[in-house]
């Protein structure tokens, strides 16, 4: 197609950009004799023709929508016209990159900079909010870093005019699911503040390179954004208080607009801004029982709710929706059993408020009408549709896990070893009351509670080979292999999974199941090293009623050294004395 005239004016040169509902071209206008960028809006192939005359709506929409923005940090829409029965959008040509790819090329952006992106974006949604337009898609897909130095903001085609329901079914949610507001995800009618806390996970995602709440699926994301708290930032240096300010759950709890500018400005001046840690809520890291108050506090009162911080895959058999509503999980790395989201975070979901929260994301996806399978397959690649890129891939892997068992130590005919545990191994004694040896260097990491479920990892590399021990004091099953029959279920959707073998056997005197499997971890898996994987796990029933899971997983070129190392974790661990 390169090339080719459309509409008689604009001659059509190299794809700059493309995604789920279209693709973007460098062009030449032949009349005015400039450089222009054309939106060609593909997804008109593949809806019916009702659909289409919605689409060529929104088309006119977006226009519309940024005809009424006057405001530098707004890309400008030049012309929007119909060519070959689909509509295109003819706007300013930025030459530069997306902050998305920013991300996946650099990794991470310095939080000053980032702070200097986010007060150039707040500006263009205050200009936007004034002119009576919600954007309702702020990712860092949408924000176009020209070479000149200036930040501005693109992509209006989901925007809602007041006033204006022409574009927009009724109870429609659309947008990027990693950028949705938890009121958005509700079903509640989105504001100004929708668009605030969309820039606050762009801005997180800029500076953590990963986004705050991207889970294994749509339907576990849309969860996480509305259930849980994003893992604390890392490298957010003064930008810190104000991403967690702007990720604030209610809308009536984050900063407006001229606050929120403020608070950037003191950060893009590498100021840490004061008036933030008001909307910061008290961070709970204990390791107690006590659940949170009902309802949180005020912003800037004592007493604001605690939670338990999630910085690691989510838990043992506490599975998320999975495959549903024509939804397949397609990449993802599971951990026992269930696909967790690297080390973003993600509280358990217990089997009895997995229908619960089905409800939720299967209500919201029905909802999504011309725009469901454009929004999935979009998440197929990546979550990022601008140029087929994700943001916050993983690092380079590791050479190979620390600490292999000594060559003396080899494993009976039966599988089992032999002998002690390698004299080099260190003795964890866990706060949670279990006990194991491990090879030295590795190092405790996230914990999860919920109620009687808790659950810890141990790692030498921040989770590319890591054990993960579960325990549940209330199991939803009759036994170890029901439970892991069932977690598999959930796995069906992942590249390439394969059972190794699922066998009922005796654990310590106690009826358990070994389960062991493989799949294919993508790039968009952090902190996972995309590739073949390997994984394993003993589940057994205590006498006390508890269930355990011992897990482990390591990358498949490695597993050699880690199903050695297993067969020694076995033999090492020691439970919990309920007794005590």
């Amino acid at each position: 197609m390169q090339g080719r005239l459309v509409a008689g004016r604009y001659r059509l040169g190299e794809t700059i950009g493309s995604g789920g509902m279209g693709r973007v071209w460098r062009a030449h206008d032949e009349v005015l004799h400039r450089a222009v960028a054309i939106k060609e809006l593909t997804a008109a192939h593949y809806v019916s023709e009702s659909d289409q005359a919605i689409l060529l709506a929104r088309t006119r929409g977006e226009a519309r929508a940024a005809a009424r923005i006057n405001h530098s940090a707004v890309v400008t829409v030049h012309d929007v016209l119909e060519h070959d029965g689909r509509p295109w959008i003819v706007m300013e040509l930025v030459e530069g990159r997306s902050l998305a790819d920013a991300v996946k090329e650099d990794e991470r952006v310095a939080p000053r900079e980032a702070a200097r992106v986010g007060l150039w974006v707040l500006r263009a949604l205050r200009a936007a909010h004034t002119a009576g337009v919600l954007h309702r898609d702020v990712k860092p897909g949408n924000v176009l870093l020209a070479d000149d130095g200036r930040v501005l903001l693109t992509d209006f085609g989901i925007a809602q005019i007041e006033g204006d329901s022409t574009i927009t079914r009724t109870g429609e949610v659309v947008g990027s699911v990693d950028y949705l507001a938890p009121e958005r995800v509700r079903g509640h009618d989105p504001g100004p503040s929708s668009d605030l806390w969309a820039l606050g996970a762009t801005l997180y995602t800029a500076v953590e390179g990963r986004s705050p709440f991207r889970r294994t699926s749509p339907l576990s994301t849309m969860q996480a954004v509305v259930e849980e708290e994003a893992t604390e930032p890392l490298h957010a240096g003064p930008l810190a208080p104000v991403i967690s300010a702007l990720l604030r759950k209610d809308p009536a709890d984050r900063p407006d607009a001229t606050l929120a500018e403020q608070l950037l400005g003191q950060a893009a001046e590498g100021r840490r801004p004061d008036a933030a840690q008001a909307y910061v809520p008290t961070r709970y890291s204990g390791t107690g029982h006590a659940p949170p108050p009902a309802h949180p506090a005020p912003p800037g009162t004592a007493g604001q709710t605690p939670y338990a911080p999630v910085t690691g895959p989510t838990a043992v058999g506490h599975a998320a929706t999975g495959p549903g509503s024509g939804v397949t999980v397609s990449g993802g790395t599971p951990a026992m059993g269930y696909p967790p989201a690297g080390h973003t975070g993600g509280a358990p979901v217990r089997p009895r408020r997995r229908l619960r929260t089905l409800a939720l994301v299967v209500a919201v996806a029905a909802l999504v009408g011309v725009g469901t399978a454009v929004l999935l397959q979009a998440w197929d690649r990546g979550g990022e549709t601008d140029r087929g890129t994700a943001v916050g891939q993983s690092p380079s892997p590791s050479a190979s896990a620390s600490g292999s068992p000594s060559a003396s130590a080899s494993p009976s005919a039966d599988g089992k070893p032999t002998g002690s545990v390698p004299a080099d191994w260190v003795r964890h004694d866990d706060p949670l009351g279990f006990s194991l040896s491990l090879p030295p260097g590795w190092e405790r990491e996230e914990l999860t509670t919920d109620g009687t479920f808790q659950q810890v990892d141990y790692t030498p590399d921040g989770g590319k080979h890591f054990v993960r021990i579960a325990i549940d004091e209330s199991p939803d099953f009759a036994s170890a292999k029901a439970h892991q029959e069932d977690l598999e279920q959930q796995l069906q959707g992942l590249v390439g999974y394969e059972r190794a073998t699922m066998e009922e056997n005796t654990y310590r005197d106690c009826k358990g199941s070994l389960w062991e499997y493989t799949w294919t971890a993508l790039a968009k898996d952090p902190p996972y090293v995309a590739g073949p994987r390997h994984a394993v796990e003993e589940m057994y029933f205590s006498r006390d009623g508890a269930e355990y899971a011992i897990y482990m997983s390591s990358p498949e070129r490695d597993w050699v050294t880690t199903n050695e190392q297993f067969k020694w974790i076995l033999q090492s661990w020691q439970q919990p004395d309920r007794a005590a």
